[in-house]
């Protein structure tokens, strides 16, 4: 069982502040550093550091070296990745000392994704082989239905959330991975109605609702499992969810008990607020145990 993950790749640039800037306000920031980031690298480098063996499909410009360095530095398999003749994709990140922060995007060479290359990728795979996807590349709708149709078993984590996401067909997807606010955009109700409407629009369909300090809770049918947050102080939690992501993919490849992945993937979780940055604040395998051991 291969795990492919068609991602987007970031150039980060956080700037460090008191408080967000609000609209019309002009503020100084504290300090300004640059990270390899995107939804689709940094879960790339949480499947890695989970255990995984991950091929990173995406692309990027030619001023990305640095973000094809560091997959290569964790393991990722870079056959997929290739690069196109414009401007890598960047962010610009606000964070405050509480360690919120505010995110804005500039898609570059992630929107330049076109079906003949989701073709290519996807001829690498088959029947039963893991994709992880998210929403910060183009075509997404296209690539959902052609690995469905191939039988893969899509992960999808539909953030950021946009009317791309309703194009999708819940049905092709394995698993679903959201947050409240994307559990009440792709349902129309709230969340204390969400898991009755997955049960009677998509009975098959795995979910994994994170709740952000109140834990998160699996859903599988009438059945549902509930992990409560490992509390530390956070830094940053620019890849929070992103390290929950690969380590909850990963055990699921596993074939791990629900119990077992949800404790690990909190705690990854929790370890990568406690760092700045995104890419390098995901923990390893080792870190997580260490942790969980010395609970």
């Amino acid at each position: 069982m291969k795990i492919l993950n068609f991602g987007s790749l970031n150039i980060d640039m956080v700037y460090s502040v008191e408080n967000i800037v609000s609209p019309g306000e002009t503020v100084s920031s504290l300090n300004m550093e640059l990270f390899p980031g995107g939804k689709g690298l940094n879960q790339s480098i949480a499947l890695a550091r989970a255990g995984g063996e991950v091929y990173h499909a995406g692309l990027i410009g030619e001023d990305g070296k640095m973000l094809s360095d560091i997959l290569a530095e964790n393991g990722v398999n870079l056959k997929h990745l290739k690069t196109a003749p414009c401007k890598t994709g960047h962010a610009i990140i606000q964070v405050e000392e509480s360690g919120e922060n505010c995110i804005l995007l500039f898609a570059g060479a992630n929107h330049q994704v076109t079906t003949d290359f989701i073709d290519e990728v996807l001829a690498d795979f088959s029947d039963g082989d893991i994709l992880v996807l998210q929403n910060e590349i183009s075509n997404l709708p296209y690539i959902v239905k052609k690995a469905a149709d191939k039988g893969m078993k899509i992960v999808l984590n539909p953030s950021p959330f946009n009317d791309v996401i309703n194009k999708i067909d819940l049905n092709d997807l394995y698993c679903i991975i959201l947050n409240e606010i994307e559990a009440q955009d792709i349902s129309g109700t709230d969340a204390s109605d969400f898991e009755n409407w997955v049960n009677k629009n998509y009975p098959n369909l795995k979910v994994m609702l994170t709740l952000g300090k109140n834990g998160c809770r699996f859903i599988e049918g009438k059945a549902s499992v509930y992990q409560p947050i490992f509390p530390v102080k956070a830094v940053d939690t620019t890849a929070a969810g992103d390290t929950f992501t690969g380590y909850f993919v990963v055990g699921l490849c596993n074939g791990k008990p629900i119990n077992e992945i949800l404790l690990k993937a909190s705690a990854a979780s929790a370890l990568a607020v406690s760092k700045k940055g995104a890419a390098p604040s995901i923990p390893t395998r080792k870190e997580v145990e260490e942790f969980l051991n010395k609970l």
